[in-house]
């Protein structure tokens, strides 16, 4: 019998026994009170298969007569739905909706306090960009992920499940697989002329994991911490809620002003950057203001976070050299991930660290996420290793290039309240502004309204920390296509 029988049969079962107790009836009767109480009491979840008619009857001594009567009055009181092939099973969406809605009081007094730290985790939450939705037009952050390889990868899985050896199915290195931190010494080598010890790289599920860790590894209550001003608000909400003493410093055409960073009093630990692309305005800093940085941060002893957000569709056509690559100090810490490149849901992200730090990072690791899936750092290694990452880049930066292009012509021909300035393609998201002065309440309407619309835009004063927050709207073209952008665009017509 099937797993999950045994389990509905067994409360079933309870329930009946305790039916019969009770006035005497007919046993179908009996019977369909029993599963009443159980989908009720919801101790049978919702969309639950049950038992075929057949497997009840046989296992609770009734006939098939019996047990067919009962889930037709189920039927009809719509407990449970039937589906040609696929069984009867449970239906209560109203009830539980009804559940949903009560308020669920609790005595805090009964329990112990939760930590200083987790009550500034929960009341900073909603600086995250994280948007529960499906929709892809025009959510930032996304790359063009139907030019995604699927079959190449797929290949790539299921070799490696095919000489998979079971003592590769135990536990694995909290840091990463050697494998892959070798292949990403060796493409960063040479993609971005970074040259490091594949012992200080450290694989993570994405870029908010490493400032994740780095927070936990090197954030006491107190300790200064200098952002760009807009800043990822991803990073704010990480360094916030860590109870670091944010320092907000504006940018000017060559990045974070070093004159703003200079003027700064308080003892600094730590300065988070994404000097090849700065997110959102796109600013790119230069040569020279990445070594004021260097010099800077060394008269502090303070560590640089680099980063390299978006870097391949920044950098493809003028590089920079990284921050990393022109420190003589080791202390920097750079960031990369694959998530913003091949897809989100690939979960796969990286760090150098500086060499001091290796155990401390390595021990958060052991005593929180563990360790990526060992498959997919062995495949993303034959991924590197094979040279489809490198095509992929190319394949994507030319998509890109093509919907970004159409993405702001249409934008900017049918927009009368805003317009976006940005005119090579130098990101995977782009940013409106509007035309005349709005509020911060109205930005909000609007990305309400476009919501409404199955439409997704970031708001760009919530990069913004304390005031003045200049308003806008963030859109991600890369992973709509052009028959798409169009649709979409017509429905913003009235709001944008």
């Amino acid at each position: 019998m099937n797993t999950n029988y045994k389990f509905v049969i067994k409360r079933i079962k309870e329930a009946y026994t305790k039916q019969g107790k009770f006035k005497p009836s007919n046993k179908y009767i009996i019977l369909y009170r029993a599963i009443k109480d159980c989908i009720t009491n919801t101790e049978l979840p919702n969309n639950w298969l049950l038992p075929s008619t057949r497997v009840l009857a046989q296992e609770l001594e009734l006939s098939r007569t019996t047990v067919n009567k009962a889930y037709e009055l189920l039927q009809l009181e719509k407990l449970i739905f039937s589906k040609a092939g696929s069984g009867n099973r449970i239906s209560y969406e109203d009830l539980t909706e009804k559940e949903d809605k009560k308020i669920i009081k609790t005595n805090n007094t009964l329990y112990p306090n939760i930590s200083e730290k987790g009550i500034s985790y929960s009341k900073n939450i909603s600086l995250l960009n994280r948007m529960p939705n499906n929709n892809l037009a025009f959510r930032p952050g996304l790359p063009p992920i139907d030019a995604f390889p699927v079959n190449q990868w797929k290949k790539l899985l299921n070799t490696y499940w095919r000489h998979i050896k079971s003592s590769n199915l135990s536990y694995s290195n909290s840091t990463g697989l050697l494998e892959l931190k070798k292949s990403i010494c060796d493409y960063l080598n040479v993609s971005r002329n970074i040259k490091c010890n594949y012992e200080q790289i450290v694989i993570v599920s994405g870029s908010l994991q490493s400032l994740y860790l780095i927070a936990n590894a090197l954030i006491d209550k107190g300790d200064s911490v200098v952002l760009e001003n807009p800043v990822f608000p991803n990073a704010h909400s990480v360094f916030k809620s860590s109870q670091a003493n944010l320092i907000p410093v504006s940018l000017d055409n060559d990045g974070i002003d070093i004159k703003k960073i200079k003027a700064i009093k308080k003892k600094t630990k730590l300065i988070h950057l994404t000097p090849s692309n700065h997110y959102p305005l796109g600013i790119k800093m230069s040569l020279k203001r990445r070594q004021d940085i260097l010099k800077w941060a060394s008269q502090q002893k303070a560590l640089i976070i680099e980063n390299d957000y978006e870097n391949e569709i920044a950098n493809h056509l003028e590089s920079i050299p990284s921050i990393f690559s022109l420190d003589k100090e080791d202390r920097t810490i750079y960031i990369g991930t694959f998530n913003r490149l091949l897809h989100p849901s690939i979960r796969l992200g990286y760090m150098i660290i500086p060499k001091y730090l290796i155990n401390t990072i390595e021990a958060l690791q052991e005593h929180s996420h563990r360790f990526v899936s060992p498959f997919i750092q062995v495949v993303m290694t034959q991924f590197i290793e094979k040279n489809y990452l490198y095509k992929h880049i190319r394949n994507t930066i030319e998509i890109a290039k093509d919907r970004h292009n159409f993405f702001v012509n249409e934008f900017n021909t049918i927009s009368t309240k805003m317009h976006i300035n940005q005119n090579a393609c130098s990101s995977f998201h782009v940013v409106a502004n509007f035309k005349s002065p709005t509020t911060i309440d109205e930005e909000e309407q609007i990305i309400s309204k476009l919501n409404q619309q199955n439409i997704t835009a970031h708001s760009l004063s919530k990069c913004y920390i304390g005031n003045p927050k200049k308003t806008g709207l963030i859109f991600g073209y890369s992973a709509v296509r052009p028959s798409i952008i169009k649709q979409k665009l017509k429905k913003m017509k009235g709001l944008i």
